[in-house]
């Protein structure tokens, strides 16, 4: 089931949403001190290509300062994003397993350093 779910996403959502992250991520990694929120944001796109089946895991405490900044210059609204297409997702009955997945990338893209992707 999974696999059909990964298929799935990765037809509606994932490649687009993805593709959107590596080149944020690439634009993060230009200067030098961008290079620790393009790697969050490469980490982001690797869970958004297959996202069922995984878990996010993790102390989003462990780093406070850059979880903050990171919130500051556009995890905020990358929350909302994924939390609004969560809330969209779960209005019909089929769309319930995706809009799961919405919510944790939510979470994810909220505060993604000291968070680990497990399988």
């Amino acid at each position: 089931m999974k696999t059909l779910g990964n298929v799935i996403w990765f037809l509606l959502t994932g490649l687009w949403a993805a593709i959107a992250y590596v080149v944020l991520g690439l634009i993060w990694c230009i200067t030098i001190i961008g290079i620790p929120f393009g790697k969050q944001c490469f980490k982001i796109a690797g869970l958004i290509i297959w996202p069922f089946g995984k878990t996010v895991n993790g102390d989003f405490g462990k780093h406070v300062i850059l979880n903050v900044i990171w919130i500051i210059f556009g995890g905020l609204e990358l929350c909302i994003g994924f939390a609004f297409a969560g809330v969209i997702w779960c209005i019909t009955i089929l769309g319930i397993p995706f809009g799961k997945q919405c919510f944790k990338l939510s979470k994810l893209s909220l505060m993604p350093f000291g968070a680990t992707i497990d399988k």
